[in-house]
């Protein structure tokens, strides 16, 4: 494994050497750097020429600028643009906004789309199936420019003004009352009748529930509450149980309610620390959470504990990210007043000026969030899905799958310990290239909604034929892009152990 990591990094390095050296080349011969300052009319005219030609080095063959900057780089230097301005602190806030607006799209699309994709592969032919290839193949075909502008329009902009009077009308609830079961049926797996017992239950729940968010205008003053919490708790108690465990052993599903039950308690007693904390007790309160659930795992796991103290700590976190997200959504209503109603933004990674606590904070970067994660992650969505559907598809039809049910091993078993991890193969190769893609900034998107991000960046240097910014963009992006695929052939050899990299 050494070896192999020291031959990719010693190939690595002489390929990202001859790239640069390409990319500086063609940044260089693109136009010419002095065009808008020959078009001044000022009387500084020509001082503005003679800085920029001897800031930027013009006067030099561009092989021996690119040996310049090679050598900046090597003493950790980015240099300055043609303005005179610091690169190093440009690409340091370019790449933190650019971080902020496609990590969280990027890892929940792969989550979810994982997730979907296994799914619809295991109810093959199903209406659940059909529905998530015809909404992945819609979705996979949307230009990302237009959905931006849509989500803007009507996700933002009518949405707001909606929340001035937060009442559904009928012909939704009627239209949201048969999406939920339509749902409900489709992830319902047995003959007709079961699957139409599942469609009249998700219907009046789906009906029910939208009435009673549409008549308590919770819409205006959002909140789960400590009885919704509870509920969700226990359901991802039991369904963690279920994932990790199986529910033919009593202790690791005791387990995980206790940790639901007590992650719910916790919350009142925890009101004066969540009030107004910080991202460190909040981190705290993460590791407090884990250590807590560990041992609760540990003392109720029984010869399950191993598997009970992972499902354990999965159903505290999850309890704990809706206590957070209960928090969260208290605070909107005050929040939504100081923005004049305005809480989903168009435009920009924050609220100019704006000062609060800390719940105010993060409900208005998830404000400016909301809109640009949604792009991405309604276009990154589909290729996760249809990518998880045909790779799980392939791993259930081989002879493995197909011995492992024959020795009588749970369908659980089966697919999250035989199918799952070999399913990932292909999807960890996608998976290296997107997250490394991505920190190259998503320069449509940001374009749209007016985050100034890696994109952002390199565009801006094309436009002004500057090297200097394009090579830090670059040199970030291609360093990603090699240590991502690195990792990725790594983790071949971790999922699959007939895999060999000697």
């Amino acid at each position: 494994m050494i070896v192999f990591i020291a031959r990719r990094l010693v190939i690595s390095f002489f390929v990202l050497l001859a790239a640069t050296f390409i990319i500086y080349v063609l940044t260089a011969l693109s136009g010419d750097p002095l065009e808008d300052l020959r078009q001044d009319n000022s009387p500084q005219k020509e001082t503005k020429i003679a800085d920029r030609v001897e800031r930027m080095q013009l006067n030099v063959a561009i092989p021996l600028r690119y040996l310049g900057w090679l050598g900046s780089i090597a003493r950790g230097d980015f240099g300055v643009n043609r303005d005179g301005q610091n690169i190093a602190i440009q690409l340091g806030d370019a790449l933190s906004a650019t971080l902020q607006l496609v990590l969280a799209a990027t890892v929940l699309a792969i989550t979810v789309g994982i997730v979907i994709g296994i799914i619809s592969a295991l109810r093959q032919y199903s209406g659940f199936d059909y529905t998530v290839t015809f909404a992945a193949f819609v979705c996979f075909s949307l230009p990302l420019f237009w959905v931006a502008v849509m989500l803007k329009q009507y996700v933002a902009i009518e949405f707001n003004n909606w929340l001035a009077d937060p009442s559904i009308p009928p012909v939704v609830i009627g239209l949201l009352t048969l999406i939920g079961g339509l749902t409900f049926g489709a992830l319902t797996v047995g003959e007709r009748k079961r699957r139409l017992v599942a469609f009249a239950v998700g219907s009046v729940v789906s009906g029910v529930l939208f009435t009673v968010l549409s008549m308590t205008r919770w819409f205006a003053d959002p909140g789960l509450g400590t009885p919704l919490i509870l509920a969700f708790g226990l359901a991802a108690a039991v369904g963690s149980t279920i994932l990790v465990a199986g529910l033919q052993y009593r202790g690791p599903l005791y387990a995980t309610l206790g940790a639901a039950v007590i992650g719910t308690l916790s919350s009142p007693v925890l009101g004066s620390v969540l009030a107004d904390p910080t991202w460190l007790e909040i981190g705290g309160l993460l590791l407090l959470t884990i250590a807590i659930c560990a041992g609760l795992g540990y003392a109720l796991g029984g010869l399950q504990r191993n598997q009970a103290i992972t499902a354990t700590i999965l159903t505290g976190v999850f309890t704990g990210g809706m206590v957070f997200l209960d928090r969260l959504l208290q605070a909107f209503a005050t929040y939504s007043v100081t923005v004049r109603g305005r809480p989903i933004s168009t435009i920009g990674a924050r609220t100019p000026n704006y000062n609060g606590d800390f719940w105010h904070l993060n409900i208005d970067s998830a404000g400016h969030l909301l809109l640009p994660t949604l792009a991405l992650i309604l276009v990154s969505l589909a290729t996760y899905t249809r990518y998880s559907r045909a790779s799980m598809l392939e791993v259930m039809n081989q002879d493995y799958v197909r011995t492992a049910r024959a020795k009588g091993l749970p369908e659980r078993t089966v697919v999250v310990k035989h199918a799952f991890r070999n399913g990932l193969i292909p999807i960890t190769t996608l998976m290296a290239f997107d997250l490394a893609g991505v920190i190259g900034g998503a320069v449509v998107t940001e374009n749209v909604f007016g985050w100034r991000g890696m994109g952002f960046m390199f565009i801006k240097g094309l436009q002004e034929v500057d090297p200097g910014p394009v090579m830090a963009f670059f040199l970030v992006t291609g360093t990603t892009i090699v240590v991502f695929n690195m990792i990725a052939d790594i983790l071949y050899a971790y999922l699959d152990p007939r895999i060999r990299l000697s």
